[in-house]
């Protein structure tokens, strides 16, 4: 039997300091969150559940009702998206009252049952061969895994953790005994498959993906509180990752961040069950490194999907910055971190991620959502199909169904007011209403008016923003009271409320900067708690390529304050006379769309300036010479040129960074292509590559079928596009005028991205 990691403590849940109120206490008012909510219930309310079943019926041997979704759900990560809908339709029951989201998730949940009793064994699935691979190849110890495939399927443990999750959901938010049948059943399978591994062979499988596995079997304790679901939760425990966060080392560099996320949140999970401090301590110092060390200014995270180094993060911006899913996944643990000890700088972090990456990620007119928030400077969202069923749209379903759900926290005898959020709370057992009228942040403040039925003694905590560096005021009934906090704190009010007590709070915005961690010229603008974004026009500008689309700043003074001016919208300022080109535009993050922007800003001194001209002239030399040598030269994923190259390729694709098309082979595909070369002379080819990328990307480079170099690009230079010579045999190029190049990755690696490939003179 695969060995669990032993937990110190007994298996009473732990006390929390607080706990956040139930959805249904609590319900939003007009405002930026409501508006998000009801975006987001249209297109929960498109889908149809017949196609998010159809596959787990096909599997089971039933007749599919309808045809089965596309996307990432025609895949072998099927199911994931059936996993998220059931959560996000109790989500949305519990926040809107939609009898029409608890029928679908109870008609779900019915149909799973007929799947799994048509099954027999308490298996159900989506992808293909799932059952026969776990059966017959894992559980018996033919185990092959890699990063994000197992046995030949993607991921699936991930897939089995958000069925999982939405069964506990649908139970613990629904009411649904059935669902909660289901999810023990469920989870009985998969501990035959990984009772009889060793614990080695439980690492080996812990070396793909497996999601937030651990944190779904310890809710299922927590709802049956049979200890196998905790020891199963013990077995996916990953060494390799969660040891080092346990000794306090930020090992994260390299690593895919949302494969980690989850991980830890089953640790926080787990701590709440067994009291272990090893799991408190890991999630703690996770946070902590991520929020502090790995974050950009919106609190997303990681570029390319993957960790870089702590505090290296000035040449880490692209279109493919801060995935959505891994802030979804840090909200998550922060919600668990703060009803530990309810401390501000949590409050913060989820605000700031609230507005600046959340809420930013979600089209304002359609409700479609990204998957990366491009920190590109220059750079566009991207929003996805909402049926291409990638995983952000999965976790997208949920980001827009909960927002009620952390504004309020308390105990018996406090009240905190974590965010700022129109809404209206009724505490029931205190016989208490609470009505937060605000416009934030479009307001520099809320009020809260009281309904109780009774007087009655709490002390009220509101948060102190970290940003309120010009002081908060809060009068109670017209009266103002003394703060002697700080930013970054909760004011505790204590005191005898009476029915009609109206507490109003104000908290000026001001403008200022925060640096890159690792290059103070790189800064990005904000304005109270928001991120403010440059307006730089349309995304098909056609001065998109050029190169000073994107504004440098020149001034001896970097605070906002000496060059941003307020144009007299709210929210909305004007750079004055720093621009070069131009000055630009700036308004809220979470407001822009569908037009280009940046939230980094390249800001000088004249003598800084200066110094970095001299880079950039060497940088032009250097393109200059390239150029001069170049016998043929080819701009890959554009259609013409690759028709003249005589391009051909199976599973490679056209990949896009700062406006430059590329080709990529994904795992188990290759690209190939014809070059011109000289039969007299020596040749090379010359590849541009973009030195930021991450993950597994090691691909042999073959001239006329003799492989003449390998290459993984995976963190070549960070923020840089560069350009590597590889020498071809003379023998491979001597009268001949054209090669054939092919492109091929190494096992389960990808292959590329390549930009441009050049023969060369030698």
């Amino acid at each position: 039997m695969a060995t669990a990691v032993a937990c110190s403590g007994n298996n009473d849940e732990i006390p929390r300091e607080v706990t956040n109120f139930p959805l249904t206490a609590v319900k939003l008012l007009d405002g930026p969150f409501k508006h998000a909510t009801e975006l987001n219930e249209k297109i929960l309310l498109a889908y149809e559940p017949d196609r998010f079943l159809a596959r787990f019926r096909q599997n089971a041997g039933l007749e599919p009702k309808a045809e089965s979704y596309g996307g990432w759900e025609a895949q072998s990560l099927a199911g994931h998206s059936l996993g998220h809908y059931l959560s996000a339709c109790a989500l949305m029951y519990n926040g809107t009252g939609n009898k029409e989201f608890k029928t679908r998730a109870d008609y779900i949940v019915d149909e799973l049952a007929l799947c799994q009793e048509a099954d027999g064994n308490g298996y159900i699935g989506a992808f293909d061969n799932g059952k026969e691979v776990f059966e017959h190849e894992i559980a018996k110890g033919n185990i092959r895994s890699q990063g994000f495939d197992l046995n030949g399927i993607w991921a699936p443990f991930y897939t089995h953790h958000k069925v999982l999750a939405g069964l506990n959901d649908a139970y613990v938010l629904l009411g649904n005994e059935k669902a909660l049948t289901v999810a023990s059943l469920f989870a009985g399978w998969i501990g035959t498959i990984i009772d009889p591994l060793t614990d080695e062979q439980m690492q080996q499988v812990l070396h793909c993906e497996h999601g937030g596995i651990n944190d779904a079997l310890v809710d299922l304790y927590h709802y049956t509180q049979d200890q196998k679901y905790l020891d199963m939760a013990g077995s996916f425990y990953h060494r390799a990752v969660l040891d080092n966060l346990v000794q306090g080392k930020d090992s994260l560099n390299g690593l895919h961040a949302n494969t980690q996320i989850p991980k830890v949140i089953g640790l926080a999970n787990r701590y709440e069950a067994t009291g272990d401090n090893n799991d408190r301590n890991a999630a703690l110092f996770f946070w902590n490194r991520v929020v502090l060390h790995h974050s950009y200014v919106t609190g997303g995270n990681a570029n390319h999907e993957y960790f870089g180094k702590p505090d290296k993060l000035s040449k880490r911006l692209s279109d493919e910055t801060t995935e959505t899913c891994n802030v979804y996944n840090m909200l998550k643990l922060s919600d668990h971190i703060f009803q530990w000890e309810p401390n501000a700088e949590v409050a913060d972090y989820y605000e700031r991620s609230l507005f600046n990456q959340i809420l930013a990620s979600q089209h304002p007119e359609t409700g479609h959502v990204t998957y990366n928030l491009s920190l590109e400077m220059g750079g566009h969202k991207h929003y996805q199909d909402p049926f291409g069923f990638t995983c952000c749209v999965g976790t997208g379903m949920e980001n827009h169904a909960k927002y009620a759900g952390h504004i309020y926290y308390h105990n018996d005898d406090e009240l905190y007011i974590s965010q700022f959020i129109a809404s209206e709370l009724k505490w029931e057992e205190k016989g208490l209403a609470v009505k937060q009228e605000t416009n934030f942040p479009r307001q520099q403040g809320t009020a809260l008016t009281f309904d109780l039925d009774n007087k009655q003694q709490f002390d009220l905590k509101v948060r102190y923003p970290y940003w309120a560096d010009r002081g908060m005021t809060i009068k109670i009934n017209g009266e103002a009271m003394a703060i002697a906090d700080r930013p970054g704190s909760f004011v505790s009010i204590s005191r005898v409320w009476e029915d009609g007590d109206h507490v109003e709070v104000e908290f000026p915005f001001s403008l200022r900067k925060e640096d890159m961690p690792d290059d103070p010229t790189r800064l990005a603008v904000l304005y109270g708690p928001l991120v403010m974004a440059g307006e730089l026009g349309q995304v098909h500008d056609p001065h998109a390529k050029d190169p000073e689309f994107v504004p440098v700043f020149f001034t001896e003074n970097t605070d906002p304050k000496a060059w941003v001016e307020p144009t007299g919208t709210v929210n909305t300022f004007h750079t004055q006379d720093v621009g070069k080109p131009r000055d630009v535009y700036m308004q809220p993050f979470y407001t822009v769309y569908d037009e280009r922007y940046s939230v980094y800003w390249d800001v000088f001194t004249q003598q800084e300036w200066e110094e970095r001209q001299a880079e950039y002239e060497a940088e032009k030399e250097e393109r200059a010479r390239l150029e001069s040598i170049t016998h043929d030269f080819f701009q890959l994923g554009e259609m013409q040129p690759e028709r003249d190259h005589n391009y051909i390729g199976e599973e490679a694709y056209v990949v896009q960074i700062q406006d430059r098309k590329a080709r990529q082979a994904e795992r188990g595909g290759w690209f190939g292509f014809e070059m011109e070369v000289l039969p007299e002379h020596a040749m090379a080819l010359v590849f541009e590559y973009w030195g930021g990328y991450t993950g597994s990307k090691t691909f042999d480079i073959q001239v006329d079928s003799q492989t003449v170099a390998s290459q993984n690009i995976s963190g070549l230079k960070d923020g840089s596009f560069v350009a590597v010579q590889y020498d071809i045999p003379e023998e491979l190029t001597s009268g001949k005028d054209r090669i054939k190049v092919k492109i091929a990755p190494h096992t389960g690696s990808r292959g590329g991205p390549l930009f441009v490939a050049r023969t060369v003179k030698r």
